[in-house]
């Protein structure tokens, strides 16, 4: 045998070791488990439970709903959740200052988490839109643009109040500059000293967030509005890296990408160039996506699901808030 063909084929068959299932598991460079997952639960302030249309299988929750899927998220071992408030109207404002009433929906929810269970990772949204009145992340001018120092003002009081309730973990998901910074030395200064940030560093403008939207009831305050002002031009792919590290280095634990699939680069290159504490959202347009597909027939749900589930994670995600979480969870258990 030539030395110089001893790679080549027919002695290299990579299929040898695709063969059988023993194999391909020991080669296996990628699991998905529970473990990888957050769980997104919209939460509010009517009684019981009540469908998003645009996202078959999810549902607003009340309090004591709550409490009742979160048992399923311990049961399953998802080490965490979080919340995202549906406001009455009545409680929207300009100033949005229903994100920080101790007694609001969110604070609520996050003491009675915390109180039946505190192993669970309780994550909350830091951004103001459930609260406005016209749908932006932040407070607006009289020209209607979405002014930064005065925004960031506000969500340190909203991550404050999420803190004193017990969050574990608070997601600035506004994107208005040097919000993260203020953020961490508010929580420093009132002994919050563990309480973690999980900044979504690089969220883009994206279009796939429609049914998230629709889901918090803030689509209709928005109509033609647009946040292209602050979230990320999704052509741009340099930017996402010195947002992530501009994050990193005002105290961020932990960085998000936003979307997931359709910025599976981004994550890479976060990945790589950081080594940080890596996340991906799987926004409401992902899952839409899938389920219709499936509900049409033209896709396998379970195996498509895990699938989209296994290349976030193979991108470089440490984990993933996917509103498949739990049907994600009890899959894997049953392999």
């Amino acid at each position: 045998m030539d030395p110089s063909n001893a790679m080549a084929f027919p002695y290299t068959r990579p299929r040898r070791m695709r063969r059988d299932d023993f194999s391909r598991r020991l080669m296996r460079e990628h699991r998905l488990s529970a473990d990888d997952l957050i769980l997104p639960v919209f939460i509010h302030e009517l009684q019981g439970r009540a469908a998003v249309a645009s996202m078959p299988g999810v549902e607003r929750l009340s309090i004591d709903e709550l409490l009742r899927t979160a048992e399923q998220a311990v049961a399953l071992k998802i080490p965490a959740i979080v919340l995202f408030p549906v406001t009455a109207p009545e409680a929207k404002s300009l100033d949005a200052a229903a994100a920080w009433d101790e007694n609001g929906l969110a604070q609520r929810a996050i003491r009675a988490l915390k109180q039946r269970f505190p192993e669970l990772g309780v994550i909350t949204d830091v951004a103001l839109d459930p609260y406005t009145t016209h749908g932006q992340d932040g407070l607006v001018d009289d020209s209607g643009y979405v002014v930064n120092d005065e925004t960031v003002e506000a969500l340190v009081l909203q991550a404050l109040s999420h803190a004193d309730a017990g969050a574990d973990v608070v997601a600035p998901s506004d994107m208005m500059d040097g919000r993260i910074g203020a953020i961490r030395e508010a929580l420093e200064e009132h002994g919050h000293l563990n309480t973690r940030i999980l900044a979504y560093s690089a969220k883009y403008a994206s279009s796939f967030y429609g049914p998230f939207r629709d889901a918090v009831g803030s689509a209709g305050a928005l109509g033609k509005g647009n946040k292209y002002t602050y979230q990320m031009d999704p052509a741009n792919s340099d930017e996402a890296l010195r947002e992530v590290g501009l994050d990193l280095e005002e105290g961020a634990d932990m960085v998000m990408i936003k979307p997931g699939l359709p910025y599976l680069d981004i994550v890479r290159r976060v990945k790589d160039h950081y080594g940080a504490p890596t996340f991906v959202y799987q926004v409401s347009g992902e899952y839409a996506m899938l389920k219709a597909a499936a509900q049409n027939g033209w896709l396998d749900e379970r195996a498509c699901a895990l699938e989209s589930l296994v290349s976030i994670k193979r991108a470089g995600a440490d984990g993933v808030l996917t509103y498949f979480a739990l049907d994600a969870a009890r899959w894997l258990k049953e392999e």
